[in-house]
């Protein structure tokens, strides 16, 4: 550690300058290149002189390069870009309560309704593939504001489309669209101070699960005055103020893409999946986890209108809204890893999801009571998955700044092909075998994660022969 008057440094292979004046030195004579991450300058490199004793000031070398317009992440930031995350990913899933009429609408029957929901889910996964790993080659404020105009174009396509082609195209390009959510998290970890990171991401996954948990009361509740097609535009006036607030508020962010192409960017991503374990594992985990969110509200509106609860679409909304409880634990899960125990979050979150499945089979459906444990399970179904989710964003942010984009690409596709499939499946499921084949499916979801990530575990014990 190089000490100052007011500042420090950290080293990682390279200093990381917080201020202006340098004191103390590494070895005598050294150019030393500098990250800055203050919002005081860029540094690329500054020099000692040679027999500079402790205590005195270093000179810069002239090759010495600062700006002063490197921006820092303030808290009226994050709350734009935590708002933002969870306006974009409320679009994916307004869609989960409508699947029903949705699907009526255009003549599809219950086991297909799934799909509804699907296209959108597959557009945000090509998106995230092919457009997220921009972000380490665009300057990412253009990159944002291009994904929301894209979001709000497909938005009123979805509105005005009466045929299933037609809605199953701009579903996928408003799934294309949303997975600006995947450039705009890492933009924020690169803006923010690293021992706050965690606490960072934990807001922007708190935005994120509030945006997704309340997409579904905010759907019933304007389906319930009038039609789904409703949904949709008012989603895009939303939509709307967001991107202007944005284009206001956002600073510019130039990535280091050191003469990358887009090609190699692109082909380098399997080189990155195979690289990294930890993005692998945590990838999985969450996959497993969202499979299973993504199953119950699909299948759980469809047996809340049926005949054991004989709901309506306002009381689905106030249901889900109910569940929207469970993210408040995602800030927690950010707080807890930042203090090391990322494992013992982990463990907690794999168990209150698996658990969530099996309180709807603690009372036979249509009670008051096997109602009151649907809306438990679903605070504790929602606080596993928004959990987990923030503990594995924060671990792939861990890794090389210079890869956030591609690795966090790698991350959330491998999250939504869980998601697509819990979707489809849930549907399938619900209509095969009704709410018991749906329930055991779902807890075998986050268990067979969970068992995977026990592995983990063996795997340290062993390293530390327990």
């Amino acid at each position: 550690m190089v000490r100052s008057r007011k500042w420090d440094f950290i080293c990682h292979g390279q200093l990381q300058r917080q201020g202006r004046l340098f004191v103390g030195f590494p070895p005598l004579g050294v150019a030393v290149n500098v990250q800055c991450i203050s919002d005081s300058g860029n540094c690329t490199s500054f020099e000692l002189r040679r027999g500079l004793p402790v205590g005195h000031r270093a000179v810069r070398s002239k090759s010495m390069n600062v700006s002063k317009d490197m921006p820092r992440l303030s808290g009226g930031l994050t709350a734009i870009l935590a708002t933002a995350v969870g306006v974009l990913a409320a679009n994916l899933y307004y869609s989960q309560p409508l699947a029903v009429p949705m699907a009526a609408s255009f003549g599809l029957d219950l086991a297909s309704a799934g799909l509804v929901v699907t296209l959108t889910q597959i557009g945000y996964g090509v998106g995230v593939l092919l457009l997220v790993p921009l972000g380490d080659l665009v300057e990412n404020r253009r990159v944002i504001l291009s994904m929301v105009a894209l979001t709000a174009v497909s938005l009123v396509a979805v509105a005005l489309s009466r045929d299933l082609r037609v809605y199953f195209a701009s579903a996928f390009f408003l799934g294309v669209g949303a997975s600006g959510i995947q450039v705009i998290v890492p933009y924020a970890t690169h803006l923010a101070q690293p021992e706050m990171r965690g606490r960072v991401v934990g807001r922007l996954m708190s935005g994120l699960m509030l945006g997704i948990m309340l997409s579904r009361p905010v759907a019933g509740f304007l389906s319930a005055y009038s039609s789904w097609h409703l949904v949709y535009y008012f989603s895009a006036s939303v939509i709307l103020l967001i991107g202007i607030v944005l284009a206001v508020k956002l600073p510019r962010r130039a990535p280091n893409a050191s003469g990358l192409r887009y090609r190699q960017v692109l082909a380098s991503m399997g080189k990155l999946h195979f690289e990294y374990e930890v993005l692998r594992r945590r990838a999985l985990y969450q996959a497993s986890m969202f499979a299973a969110f993504c199953l119950f509200w699909t299948a759980a509106p469809i047996l809340l209108s049926g005949p054991e609860f004989h709901l309506s679409q306002f009381g689905i909304a106030i249901f889900a809204l109910v569940g929207v409880a469970g993210a408040v634990f995602a800030p927690i899960a950010g707080s807890l890893a930042d203090r090391g125990l990322t494992s013992h979050t982990s463990a907690f979150s794999f168990a209150a999801a698996s658990l969530a499945f099996l309180l709807t089979r603690a009372v036979p459906l249509g009670s008051t009571a096997s109602l009151i444990l649907l809306a438990v399970a679903a605070i504790f179904l929602d606080a596993g998955v928004s959990g987990n989710l923030v503990l594995g964003q924060r671990a792939i942010f861990g890794l090389p700044a210079e890869l956030r984009g591609r690795l966090n690409s790698l991350f959330i596709a491998t999250i939504f092909v869980g998601g697509a499939l819990g979707s489809f499946i849930g549907a399938w499921a619900f209509a095969r075998g009704q709410w018991p084949l749906t329930s055991w499916i779902g807890f075998a979801l986050p268990t067979t994660g969970a068992l995977y990530f026990a592995t983990e575990w063996l795997g340290r014990g062993r390293a530390s022969g327990v």
